[in-house]
């Protein structure tokens, strides 16, 4: 789904804490160009949202009672491809938000984020761009990169993956960056590019491996051991 110009980022509120979810509307209802449509109480609730108010991007809690964030992140991505999903969890290393990520969410922020973090992460999420908290994604990654299923072996530049080998040289240099946590102003000054430059290679990087966004390029870097390897 693609928000029109001028028209505002229709947002879901997704979490078992009513007063939790006031606070998030609170903040995000003060900004012109968000507008919260709709909330739910587990993840249930959450895909009937979804399927009636058709928001651009769900703020989803993972810890619930009924279904989990895990389990209605995975049916929203497969059955609403355009609704981005925004992972809300307590702790930056959380192995839940780990596995929502690779259930299809498109980022994910703590629900101690100050309010301009929680605004700027639906923002950039709505975009498509996906670039959330990068560092802690980085470090969540490295912290469950031992349990992914390596098809390459560590160290190997691009490893026998088959999903790698459509990516040129230096797109593998800027995935790896990608994958470090690195924003597109940091790769362009490592590599000596411009920043429109870094963005038309991820663009194509995204494009030639099939996968929605940034984070989901992050996650198929350490799963094919382009990334994480010791």
């Amino acid at each position: 789904m693609t928000t029109q110009p001028g028209a505002p980022i229709r947002v879901l509120l997704v979490d078992d804490q009513a007063l939790l979810r006031m606070g998030f509307a609170l903040v995000l209802d003060a900004e012109e160009d968000l507008q919260v449509v709709g909330e739910a109480g587990d993840g249930r609730a959450a895909l009937a949202q979804v399927a009636a108010l058709r928001p651009d991007v769900v703020l989803m809690d993972v810890r619930m009672p009924g279904m989990n964030g895990i389990d209605a992140t995975e049916r929203i991505v497969a059955e609403h491809p355009g609704v981005r999903v925004l992972i809300l969890t307590t702790f930056d290393l959380d192995e839940y938000a780990f596995a929502a990520l690779r259930a299809g969410a498109s980022g994910f922020l703590l629900k101690d984020a100050r309010p301009a973090e929680l605004v700027a992460a639906i923002r950039a999420v709505a975009s498509g761009d996906a670039v959330v908290s990068p560092r802690v994604t980085r470090r969540m990654l490295e912290m469950f990169a031992d349990r992914l299923p390596a098809s390459a072996e560590p160290g190997s530049a691009a490893g026998p993956d088959p999903r790698l080998s459509g990516l040129t040289p230096r797109e593998l240099e800027v995935l790896r960056a990608v994958a470090e946590g690195l924003s597109n102003a940091e790769i362009a000054a490592r590599f000596f590019l411009s920043e429109a430059t870094v963005k038309t290679h991820v663009g194509r990087i995204l494009a030639k491996l099939g996968v929605r966004d940034r984070v989901q390029a992050v996650v198929l870097a350490y799963e094919t051991g382009l990334a994480g390897g010791a």
